[in-house]
């Protein structure tokens, strides 16, 4: 790889970790980009990890650094995301089904209706503890299965089970979301490298952008709160049904 293919993951990386952080579904520019460079699309998937894991420990520690942390619920989260994860690594080194991205395009468009609609329940009041903690971490072990898959798009079926299920505010949702993405992308890392090549150059190259966008994205979500995040989010929602549908 020449030093302009590594500029380009490098800010490749800056806003898809800003927009992994704000919403999710940042992988959609930077997974993309390594396959049209040339990489295997498991190989690229399994990449694009050493990425989201420099992305989501600057977001956790910017998130920690202004009075953000959960510590204990973010990593019973962790753990049950992880075994899905595990399984769902598995899969993505051995398969890429079309129907599988239809199915996830399908599922966007669905949470995107009920964000924008308000449809669910409504998030409980600062400092209020969680509900649905059971439903919550069972449908974390689904999540945690497409993010050890594919990836692409894991941040936007987190957003909706920690804020529609389990009744967090969109910024606190945020602060257990990229802890627990840090945790099953460490493990689906692991399953990646013992099966696939990973590119440990570009992937670096890729992790300097992703640490930079995961820290401006960790203050941006606390800086302008819900607004900003849900704008972000719905963007995000429609731009990864088109790519998956159309693309």
């Amino acid at each position: 790889m020449d030093p302009l293919q590594l500029l380009l993951l490098f800010i490749a990386g800056i806003a898809s970790g800003w927009i992994n952080v704000l919403a999710g579904g940042g992988s959609i520019l930077s997974v993309p980009i390594m396959v049209f460079l040339g990489l295997p699309g498991p190989v690229a998937n399994g990449t694009n990890r050493i990425g989201i894991i420099a992305q989501n420990t600057m977001a956790v520690w910017g998130f920690f650094r202004k009075g953000f942390s959960d510590f204990k619920l973010s990593a019973s989260l962790a753990v049950c995301a992880s075994v899905g994860a595990f399984f769902g690594a598995n899969v993505g080194v051995k398969l890429e089904g079309v129907w599988f991205e239809r199915t996830l395009a399908m599922i966007m468009l669905g949470l995107l209706v009920i964000m924008m609609t308000g449809a669910g329940q409504k998030p409980i009041e600062a400092g209020g503890k969680p509900r649905n903690l059971i439903l919550g971490h069972i449908l974390f072990i689904g999540a945690g299965f497409w993010g050890g898959f594919i990836q692409i798009g894991v941040g936007l079926i987190q957003l909706p089970i920690l804020n529609r299920v389990m009744g967090l505010d969109l910024v606190r949702a945020n602060m257990h979301k990229v802890f627990v993405a840090l945790v099953f992308s460490l493990v689906s890392l692991g399953v990646y490298a013992a099966n696939v090549k990973i590119e440990w150059v570009l992937g670096l190259a890729l992790a300097a952008g992703y640490a930079i966008g995961g820290w401006l994205g960790a203050n941006a979500a606390i800086a302008k709160g819900e607004a900003l995040i849900k704008r972000v989010f719905y963007l995000a929602l429609v731009a990864m049904a088109v790519k998956l549908l159309f693309f």
